[in-house]
């Protein structure tokens, strides 16, 4: 991943040499400071050494001080180059320019939080599962630092929001690996993340015939709206269906309307219990 440092410079710059651009001890030799009272040549001698300096300069009288305005002149031009320095140097550290083709860094949201994952499930399978709902830009597991070891949660970033979104109403409450997923969407950094079971829209499916699926049951709700997520819960020792599901739908209008068209319908001699999933995961 190449990125590119750019420092930018605002000083701008002359060929002519200026005499306020740093301290009056910087251009004029140690022996204008120290000049002896009877002795004229040595004077002659400093003023040769600075000879490409501007001649008013030098047309200043033979006085080991300059007069104040001078002096508070070069203070201020002194000042004002460590000012610029200061912020040439913080410029340099600011001014990072990356390449967007090859790092883009996604929104926070389009961040999804994924808990109660199977600890030998990598970064790629996750990737792979959430592709689903769209483009995944990263996906990361969180490990232990001393152990190496999954931590059982990871995080998701989709290519948008509305991807994020639908990812959310796929995989809350998805089983994998006989376990149930908690995803919702990722908190900002420094707080806690919500952890909340039911995504938007999730219907709960009771009494179930024992032959019903993913696919039959997903087949029933296609004709009330666009299903997102249809899972039959299945023993996990016989993979047998336990007579109960959950139904993801797109949105709430779909929502309502199957589960008003649906509850107590009869599906293959049982009739059907249909209603809002409610937001703790159930005691199986």
């Amino acid at each position: 991943m190449a990125c590119m440092t750019s420092s930018l410079v605002m000083k701008p710059t002359t060929s002519t040499t200026s005499i306020f651009s740093q301290p009056i001890k910087s251009f004029l030799p140690n022996t204008c400071f120290s000049i002896q009272s009877k002795p004229i040549k040595p004077l002659l001698i400093s003023c040769s050494a600075v000879s490409q300096f501007p001649f008013s300069l030098l047309s200043i009288e033979k006085k080991t001080h300059f007069p104040f305005f001078i002096k508070a002149l070069l203070q201020e031009e002194y000042e004002e180059n460590l000012d610029d320095q200061e912020w040439a140097q913080g410029d340099e550290e600011e001014e990072v320019f990356v390449d967007a083709e090859e790092e883009w860094v996604p929104s926070e949201d389009c961040k999804v939080y994924v808990g109660n994952l199977p600890y030998d499930v990598g970064s790629e399978q996750l990737a792979g599962m959430f592709q689903e709902a769209g483009v995944v830009e990263r996906a990361e597991i969180i490990y232990d630092r001393e152990t190496g070891q999954s931590r059982g949660f990871g995080f998701v970033s989709m290519h948008a929001v509305e991807e994020a979104e639908t990812a959310v109403a796929m995989f809350s409450g998805y089983e994998l690996n006989e376990r149930l997923l908690t995803v919702n969407k990722a908190s900002p950094k420094g707080t806690r993340p919500e952890r909340v079971f039911r995504p938007p829209n999730r219907i709960y499916v009771g009494n179930l015939p024992w032959e019903v699926d993913n696919a039959g049951l997903k087949e029933m709700f296609s004709k009330h709206g666009k299903v997102l997520n249809a899972r039959v819960v299945c023993d996990r020792e016989s993979n047998r269906s336990r007579g109960f599901g959950f139904v993801t739908m797109s949105t709430t209008s779909e929502m309502n309307d199957a589960i008003s068209n649906l509850d107590n319908q009869n599906l293959n001699g049982r009739s059907i219990i249909v209603s809002v999933a409610e937001d703790k995961k159930p005691s199986y």
